[in-house]
């Protein structure tokens, strides 16, 4: 690819030759794509000879995900073993850094990584990437994923891609263009292509994606479309994820992946958020068609950022709104004053 320069492929070489710790690192709250690249990276690194390689993350992933952990690789979350996993960070040799454009995506490993002597690479797909943080980045927007660039960068090294790193990246690649529905490109096909036809099972892939979920995620599902959808006339689309109703639901980490992309099948929709109360603040997903900027609204409104039509950031209670009550109201003024 293009943006996939020889230069920072022989010096990525040349760092991963002389490291003997490395830790591979995603961001805060890791989705597919995430974990994806982190364990294709990981598998890929182990599979050259590399002893000590280990995935560390600041949080545990979502049970629906953890499919995607491979038992040939050692994870640590910092949630679950501060200790370790700083302790990981602090004796690296070299940090590799995957989906997210700068440390203090990462929130609690942030500090960590700051601090750090090691080499740092960044792997990436976001706008505005920290290039000076790093001593090697490979980054584009114009791909669909991390976990796409990430095996063009591993065929740009004459890397083999193993069934198992493969069949990780083909997952995170799924999941970031919502199985095809987004940010794809021509480079998104030929990766699933030569993926498949190396061996890769798509179809068992999918099945564990999107047909094995609990019982609860499905009435939640239906819950929020007909009680918790909120539809506006400037063609802007809301839910929210209240404490109680996912106490209610008893809804476990990325069991409402997906949900935000449901009211853009509605042909007056534009733009949709999804709103989920966490401490202190709101999580917030937004999704839009071509024409409308999901980025810009995250950007103007949310403190956050992404793709063009898939982004996302936070509404804080205190800085934003007094009280978790006024979401709703701080929300539909934000579409009606983008949207206009």
């Amino acid at each position: 690819m293009d943006s996939i320069h020889q230069e920072s492929i022989l010096q990525f070489k040349a760092l991963v030759q002389q490291a003997a710790k490395l830790a591979v690192v995603g961001h805060t709250h890791p989705d597919g794509d995430a974990l994806g690249a982190a364990t294709g990276m990981a598998l890929s690194l182990l599979s050259r000879g590399k002893k000590d390689v280990t995935c560390v993350f600041s949080d545990t992933p979502g049970e629906n995900l953890r499919f995607i952990l491979s038992r040939e690789v050692p994870y640590c979350f910092h949630d679950q073993e501060a200790e370790k996993a700083e302790a990981i960070l602090r004796g690296a040799d070299l940090i590799i850094l995957l989906d997210c454009n700068a440390f203090d995506r990462t929130e609690a490993l942030q500090p960590f990584l700051e601090a750090s002597p090691a080499w740092t690479v960044l792997i990436d797909h976001h706008l505005n990437p920290d290039r000076d943080r790093f001593d090697v980045v490979f980054s584009t927007p114009e791909i669909s994923s991390a976990s796409e660039l990430l095996y063009w960068v591993l065929k740009a090294m004459d890397w083999e891609v193993t069934v198992a790193a493969g069949t990780a990246l083909l997952t995170g690649m799924t999941t970031d263009t919502n199985n095809f529905a987004n940010s794809v490109f021509p480079s998104t096909f030929r990766m699933a292509s030569e993926l498949i036809a190396a061996g890769i099972d798509r179809d068992a892939l999918l099945q564990t994606l999107y047909n094995t979920c609990r019982e609860n995620r499905v009435r939640l599902m239906g819950y929020m479309q007909y009680e918790g959808l909120k539809l506006l006339p400037c063609g802007g689309a809301y839910m929210i994820l209240t404490r109680e109703i996912q106490q209610r639901f008893d809804l476990r980490e990325g069991e409402s992946e997906g949900l935000v992309n449901v009211p853009l099948t509605i042909g007056a929709v534009r733009l949709s958020l999804l709103l989920k109360e966490d401490q202190g603040h709101f999580r917030v997903s937004i999704r839009s068609k071509k024409g409308t900027s999901a980025q810009a609204l995250a950007q103007r409104c949310f403190h956050g950022g992404g793709h063009e039509n898939a982004s996302g950031g936070k509404l804080f209670i205190g800085p934003d709104i007094s009280s978790a009550e006024e979401a709703a109201t701080y929300v539909e003024n934000a579409l009606k004053t983008f949207l206009k």
